[in-house]
Parts: C-alpha cells; sequence; structure tokens
C-alpha cells in the first residue's frame, strides 16, 4: 500500500505523459486527504462533440468517498482510510464498489511512491521511482459524492495487489504483514485502462517490474542553525 507519494511539479508534465491539461496542481508532497490530480476519461467524451478532450486532469480528494454515501454516516466515510484499495475485495466493498462496477477508473500521475522497509528492525523511508526517469501512473478509481451541505466532492483512491513474491516491494512493510504494491501502469495501457469495462478491470492489474524501478532510502539531512 501507499500513504505517501510525490505528485508531478509542473503542469507541462501532465500534458506530455498523461495527455491531459488545463489545472494546476496543488500539492506536490502528497498525503491521505491531500487535495491532489488524477487523469480519468471525461463523462462526455463518447457524445461525439470533437471539443471534448479524450482526457481529463481533475482535482480530487485522495482517500475515496463512495458516491452511495449517506448524509448520516458523511463524518464517518470521511473519517475512514480510503487511499488504497485492495484490488481483490473492492468490488464488494461498500466504498470502493459503485466505482468498480461502473468502471470509473482514473491514473494518479506521481514522480514517486514512499514505502517503510523495515529490514533493519525500524521503519526506513524509501522512495520508488522510474529507473527511466518517467513519472509513475498508478490505477486508481474515482468517485463522485453530494455531502450534506450540497458540495460535490471528488476522490480517488490507489489501487493495490499483493506483492509477496515480487522482487522489489516483497522487502517493504512490516515483518509477518502481507506485502503490497500499487498497481503501476505501462506507458501504453493508459488508455485502455481508462477505456476498460468493469469486466476487464483485473487484466491491467499487474505487478510492475522490478527491474524497470529503483528504490532509494530517504535520506534526512541536518539543518545547520545560528545556534550551532
Amino acid at each position: 500500500m501507499c500513504s505517501h507519494y510525490t505528485a508531478l511539479k509542473k503542469a507541462e508534465q501532465m500534458e506530455r505523459y498523461f495527455r491531459a491539461r488545463g489545472i494546476p496542481i496543488p500539492k506536490s508532497d502528497m498525503w491521505p486527504k491531500y487535495p491532489g490530480v488524477f487523469v480519468r476519461r471525461p463523462a462526455e467524451w463518447e457524445s461525439g462533440d470533437e471539443a471534448v478532450p479524450e482526457r481529463e486532469a481533475v482535482v480530487g480528494r485522495w482517500g475515496l468517498i463512495s458516491a452511495m454515501t449517506r448524509p448520516d454516516n458523511a463524518d464517518k466515510a470521511q473519517k475512514l482510510s480510503t487511499f488504497n484499495a485492495r484490488s481483490e475485495s473492492a468490488a464488494k466493498s461498500f466504498t470502493f464498489g459503485n466505482a468498480w462496477r461502473r468502471a470509473q477508473h482514473c491514473i494518479i500521475p506521481a514522480d514517486a511512491v514512499f514505502e517503510p522497509d523495515w529490514r533493519s528492525g525500524r521503519a526506513v523511508a524509501t522512495r520508488f521511482t522510474r529507473a527511466d526517469g518517467a513519472p509513475l501512473g498508478i490505477a486508481g478509481l474515482w468517485d463522485k459524492w453530494r455531502s450534506p451541505t450540497g458540495e460535490w466532492i471528488e476522490s480517488y483512491t490507489m489501487l493495490t495487489i499483493n506483492a509477496d513474491h515480487h522482487p522489489l516491494f516483497k522487502d517493504y512493510h512490516r515483518p509477518g504483514d502481507e506485502k503490497r504494491m500499487v498497481v503501476i501502469l505501462p506507458d501504453g495501457a493508459y488508455g485502455d485502462w481508462l477505456t476498460a469495462s468493469a469486466a476487464n478491470t483485473m487484466d491491467f492489474l499487474n505487478p510492475y517490474p522490478a527491474d524497470q524501478l529503483v528504490a532509494e532510502p530517504v535520506v534526512k539531512t541536518a539543518v545547520a542553525t545560528d545556534e550551532e
């Protein structure tokens, strides 16, 4: 799973790598419940209107809130940890089921994702990037919920898969815990993922090749002060 990532820093990267544009990037250092950017197919795309782009970038809450959430459950829904969705159970989940059944697929553009390395006996934050320097396109689901105050809230989650046998991700997370990893899509799968049906969703949820990723421990540097 992933609870911290670095979003793309520049709007031109969004257009270059993900063919989506026209939106400011609110944050780069991303944590659950922060507003972030995700890419999806516009709802009007099949209307035949040539002015509708194939993809759009949307600002939403990282932590999906189901469109099926009742007003009396609003507070509870917004407190849940819904920034990651287990692909094995998402279809039957109340939180993620609506988005899964409606094939509301999205891509979360990222420069890096972070996971803890516990092999030393303590958690060492580790940064994962693509070896070729390109951004990560993480498979996700999105939904749109109307709050009790009438506000429409867009939100998204990252899909995860088992990584117990992945050559790289198997070494991360706490000892004894199941190993998980986010689904990183190959570049050539972006368009197909955004238009895939619910029945074909699982076809895209595959582990990314370990030799195409780089894992680097995050080294904290001391900051000098005038009092030293």
